[in-house]
């Protein structure tokens, strides 16, 4: 597959947009959205899967205008470095990056068909609010712990939505999940996949302190069964 980086201007400068390219070099669209971690090997990880199942990936840099081409490790001490970074977020600004990071995406030859937004930890709050002002086809948040927090902006997403979390996850406690899959009841186009047993960032098969095989395995079957459904591949 291809890969390239493309540039995304904003009001108050550009930002690196990681592009992947399916084989057949077009495809529908997905937005991959970061964890604290940047741009690294994990989220190229999980974009080089996508692109090899025929989507066009771009993983924009959410953390140019703090540190750009932060890549934290994934270790203890790598962690807090990307927790005390991600502390200075800001996450309307990040939202408002991601919606340009659409419009590129939209405009690129290479994609063809619909478009869908997929996050990790802050990503998964990220897109979350995205969805929030933005049509699109699927989208996927995997543990955003801004989302129990805001439940009452979930009656002005009209996007097919799935929300992942892990049961036994000390950042995002179980009774706010509960809150969660309280606002999605009665609402056909949200579902909220829970699996009881994962803690937090559990998919993220790079950080061995967070890493759940089987509870990743299961959420991911669960998440491309969701892309299949409502944005096909190519």
């Amino acid at each position: 597959m291809d890969k390239r980086i493309d540039q995304v201007t904003a009001h108050d400068g550009s930002f690196d947009v990681h592009l992947w390219l399916p084989e057949r070099g077009s495809g529908p669209g997905i937005l991959l959205v970061q964890e604290i971690y940047g741009v690294g090997p994990y989220i190229t990880k999980v974009a080089e899967e996508l692109a090899g199942r025929g989507y066009v990936v771009a993983a924009p840099d959410l953390f140019w205008r703090l540190r750009p081409g932060w890549i934290g490790e994934h270790t203890p001490e790598g962690t807090a470095a990307s927790i005390e970074l991600a502390a200075g977020f800001d996450l309307p600004q990040g939202v408002a990056d991601c919606a340009l990071t659409l419009v590129h995406l939209r405009g690129l030859p290479e994609v063809t068909g619909g478009l869908g937004a997929l996050g990790f930890c802050l990503g998964g709050s990220v897109d979350y609010m995205l969805a929030t002002q933005a049509e699109l086809d699927a989208v996927l948040s995997f543990y955003g712990s801004a989302v129990p927090e805001a439940t009452g902006l979930m009656e002005r997403i009209s996007s097919p939505l799935l929300l992942v979390f892990g049961g036994s996850d000390p950042y995002i406690p179980r009774e706010q999940v509960a809150r969660v899959e309280e606002a999605a009841q009665g609402r056909p186009g949200v579902r909220v996949y829970v699996d009881e047993e994962a803690g937090h960032a559990f998919h993220n098969s790079e950080a061995p302190m967070f890493h759940h095989p089987e509870a990743a395995r299961r959420a991911w079957s669960v998440a491309l069964d969701f892309l299949d459904a409502h944005l096909p591949p190519s």
